[in-house]
């Protein structure tokens, strides 16, 4: 009995033979890696219960819900639950719901969906969900545009800001050769067809910076106004205020599609670049279009339908 206490001082082993570790009083399990010995230390009785529950509960998840995956789908569970049969659940209410005011949206016209200001709201909540997913690639997501892309926050408009001019251009496009109704509207290529002279290009170009208020020359304006009257004002009119009939923009006012610096105005005069938009008739429901309407409508350019007496007086 001394000499196994002798030995327990020392760090060799218990009296039932299990080794202890000198410096932590732990036992050892006997294994040893090059003089490295393995401390026989439990894990703490928590962490153990909490994994054999975690063991428990993925055995009854496994048994209720869907959890193994097979060749084609999956194990369906006892409940039968899935979280895509949820959404289809939640979609298939948001859609009743809905369905009233798509309804009404199909068959009012716009002026009385726009008076409606219940209607009017989800209307442009709608628009704005489709010109997300079908505009932003050329208008920008807030809308502003960019150069050759119209900016459709403010008023400035080449064929109408009212709703039913703004419907019309989302139906139909701008220069799509595959709707007979398209709007068009063609510039003449003034310097590359031989219509007008290099001077008189640069001369036209000053007059139209006077007309915005841009800096120009005012030598060379003058001149322009006359070049200017002899072959533009037909369409831009005698005071550059354009002609939403022809799609002719206005040139009298700081808004430009494809800038507004000397060198863009002379290109544009000389060989014009002509954008076009595609008809979203032939993609869109006609429900959407007009929510699609209602949203650019709304966006702070839009303009009421003048009656034939109001745009008299």
């Amino acid at each position: 009995m001394a000499e196994l206490g002798g030995k327990g001082k020392a760090g060799g082993s218990h009296a039932s033979g299990v080794e202890i570790d000198q410096p932590t009083g732990q036992e050892t399990t006997g294994h040893e890696w090059d003089g490295i010995k393995e401390l026989n230390t439990p894990l703490p009785r928590w962490w153990l219960w909490t994994f054999y529950a975690t063991v428990a509960f993925a055995l009854v998840y496994v048994v209720l819900y869907p959890a193994l995956p097979l060749v084609h789908s999956a194990t369906r569970g006892v409940l039968g639950y899935s979280t895509r049969g949820e959404v289809e659940v939640a979609l298939t209410a948001a859609k009743t719901t809905q369905a009233g005011n798509l309804q009404r949206i199909a068959t009012l016209p716009l002026e009385e969906i726009a008076a409606d200001s219940e209607l009017k709201r989800f209307a442009v909540a709608g628009g704005r969900s489709a010109f997300l997913v079908n505009c932003v690639q050329c208008h920008g997501s807030g809308a502003a545009g960019s150069p050759g892309y119209p900016n459709l926050n403010d008023d400035d408009w080449l064929w109408g800001g009212a709703l039913e001019d703004i419907q019309t251009t989302i139906m139909h496009g701008i220069r799509f050769d595959q709707d007979a109704d398209t709007r068009i509207s063609q510039m003449l290529a003034f310097g590359a067809d031989g219509i007008l002279g290099g001077g008189e290009i640069v001369e036209a170009a000053e007059y139209v910076l006077s007309l915005s208020g841009g800096e120009h020359d005012s030598a060379l304006a003058d001149r322009g106004k006359t070049v200017f009257a002899d072959n533009c004002a037909a369409c831009h009119g005698e005071t550059g205020a354009g002609n939403r009939t022809l799609g002719a923009p206005a040139l009298n006012d700081a808004i430009w599609l494809y800038g507004s610096a000397r060198e863009n105005i002379v290109a544009q005069i000389t060989k014009p670049r002509h954008g076009v938009m595609p008809a979203w008739a032939h993609r869109l429901d006609a429900t959407t279009i007009k929510q699609l309407t209602l949203y650019v409508h709304s966006l702070g350019g839009g303009e009421v339908r003048q009656t034939a007496s109001a745009a008299s007086d």
